[in-house]
């Protein structure tokens, strides 16, 4: 809008100059070939020529205006009376107001003309009336202004309805995608009707989500077939090495290759699980799980839960000392991501040290982190971790898949909180799941005693 009124201010100004230069030089065409005949005429007859010349010319009422004096500035001739206050030595077009009568009654006006020296101190002012265009240039300069703040006016006025209708296309295409985002995968944009860009774009995404939602469609189809036609078979492949070890054990035969079978099939198992909560939690199929509850608690029992295995490993598990804080969130996907993460902050720690976990309410928002004196993970490295089956050289050796924090990132994600990586001083990792303070929800009022 502004580049707009600018637009108009420099296009109106420009026109106002040229048709002003235009008029001018027509004007000063005029008055130039009135001196010329005149120089001719005191050429050929002289001073009485010429005075003759500019009275017969004063006798026709016009634009013409005539006014020859000596040079003490007495009148000799012309239709001018006195001499306006202009500078007489000056060779260019000048601008000056007179008085004349018109329709009986003097009126003031304005004229533009040249001044022309005649030999023996004499002086001739040859102009024109132009005190109608000089009226029409106040009006337009007048004018001007208000014509400027009328175009922002009505450019302000236009420009925030064609905003304000864009914007509100543009903000229902931003809701609909952001519950789709959430899960919502059956949201559409709607179509207003008119055919227009926004039509077409909104037409496109519904496309797109149709097709999007038909592939997710196929893959829960699929993962349902996966968890019905394999963890069922896996089981009972587990359940029948259990009892082959069993009877094994009973018949005082070796079981070792049997107990070797069932941890095979219990990682494969684990895999599976691991590989079919972050499938559902990337399409956002547990958010109907979501409720409040109070991160503190979770801490304590999943600090409880790995305090055995923590115990075994001779590494010390501590729950930190927190204020009750509630989030809205999935109590049991929460649980899992950081129940991971105490267990890789356990199985890397040597003996002897310290695995720190802690719920804590900080300036950026709600906080699960889990320290520990570990070996810690690079820098470079960081990225990387959160990817699926990627696991770092330092943990070849170890028992793992390569999916516990690729887990705690979906959870993360799922969540709309962030997974931090950070070093833990003075040595080991700080890994935090940072919660937005959006999800705060205020807790429970606690119940009065009976007797109150």
């Amino acid at each position: 809008m502004l580049l707009f009124a600018f637009s108009v201010t420099a296009l109106l100004g420009f026109t106002y100059w040229n048709t002003r230069r235009t008029l001018d030089a027509q004007t000063d065409q005029i008055i130039e070939a009135d001196i010329t005949g005149l120089t001719e005429e005191y050429r050929h007859f002289g001073l009485p020529g010429l005075v003759e010349t500019v009275r017969t010319r004063t006798l026709h009422q016009g634009q013409a205006l005539y006014l020859l004096v000596d040079g003490l500035h007495h009148y000799v001739a012309g239709n001018l009376d006195p001499w306006p206050q202009v500078s007489d030595t000056t060779e260019n077009m000048v601008e000056f107001d007179f008085e004349r009568s018109v329709n009986g009654h003097m009126e003031t006006r304005r004229a533009r003309g040249r001044i022309y020296t005649v030999p023996g101190g004499f002086k001739l002012l040859v102009a024109q009336d132009v005190h109608d265009r000089y009226l029409t240039e106040r009006m337009f300069t007048t004018t001007l202004p208000w014509t400027v703040l009328l175009i922002l006016f009505l450019g302000t006025v236009g420009g925030a309805l064609m905003s304000r209708n864009m914007l509100r296309r543009l903000d229902i295409i931003n809701r609909t995608s952001g519950e789709i985002i959430a899960g919502d995968l059956s949201r559409r944009v709607p179509l207003v009707g008119s055919g227009d860009e926004f039509d077409v774009l909104a037409e496109n995404l519904n496309r797109m989500l149709d097709r999007i939602e038909r592939l997710m469609k196929g893959l829960r189809e699929v993962t349902d077939s996966v968890a019905h036609d394999l963890r069922t078979p896996l089981n009972r492949l587990r359940n029948r090495l259990e009892e082959s070890q069993a009877r094994l054990q009973a018949e005082g035969a070796q079981a070792g290759e049997v107990e070797r079978a069932i941890a095979e099939t219990d990682q494969i198992i684990g895999t599976f699980n691991a590989l079919l909560l972050i499938a559902e939690t990337d399409a956002g199929t547990t958010r109907a799980a979501m409720a409040r509850l109070e991160l503190g608690a979770v801490a304590a029992d999943v600090a409880e839960l790995y305090e055995p295995l923590a115990e075994e490993k001779k590494v010390m598990l501590m729950l930190m000392p927190s204020e009750p804080v509630a989030i809205e969130g999935n109590r049991s996907l929460i649980a899992q991501a950081l129940a991971n993460l105490v267990d890789n902050a356990i199985k890397y720690t040597p003996a002897g040290g310290k695995v720190r976990v802690r719920a804590a309410v900080t300036d950026h928002g709600v906080e699960l982190s889990v320290a520990d004196s570990g070996p810690g993970i690079a820098q470079a490295d960081r990225p990387r971790v959160v990817e699926r089956f990627v696991r770092l050289e330092a943990s070849r050796n170890s028992p793992g898949t390569g999916l516990g924090l690729s887990l705690v990132a979906a959870v993360a994600h799922f969540h709309n909180a962030e997974l931090l990586l950070d070093d833990n001083v003075p040595t080991g990792l700080m890994a935090t799941l940072r919660f937005p303070k959006t999800a705060i929800r205020p807790l429970p009022a606690p119940l009065k005693d009976a007797a109150e």
